[in-house]
């Protein structure tokens, strides 16, 4: 993967050169063909490979967790996600939301 070196976006080969993914930026660089075949370029990533962690992120449909407790409700099921928050050697987050009520919180492992 290259960064752009004006704004830290990242680039995609383009028509012999890399192009910076950031629409206000428009950073170039020329395309080192030997360099270029160690890179993957995708589009975009799937709505499966994202982790919603925001507040209006929809949990509905996501794997439950029966064995927490809301702090809020006191309800003993909820929606989670997990995600890797800290380092590669750390035990990742679970983001939960009550099926109840919708209070949502985190647990570190």
């Amino acid at each position: 993967m290259q960064f752009c070196d004006d704004c830290g976006s990242m680039m995609v080969s383009q028509g012999g050169e890399m192009v910076c993914t950031d629409d206000d930026c428009g950073g170039t660089s020329e395309q080192d063909d030997d360099l270029a075949a160690q890179y993957t370029s995708t589009e975009a990533q799937s709505d499966s490979e994202v982790i919603e962690t925001s507040e209006e992120a929809n949990f509905e449909g996501k794997p439950t967790a029966k064995d927490v407790t809301c702090d809020d409700c006191g309800h003993g099921a909820a929606w989670y996600t997990i995600k890797q928050t800290g380092a590669a050697d750390e035990p990742p987050t679970r983001f939960f939301k009550c099926k109840e009520c919708g209070y949502r919180w985190r647990e570190y492992n």
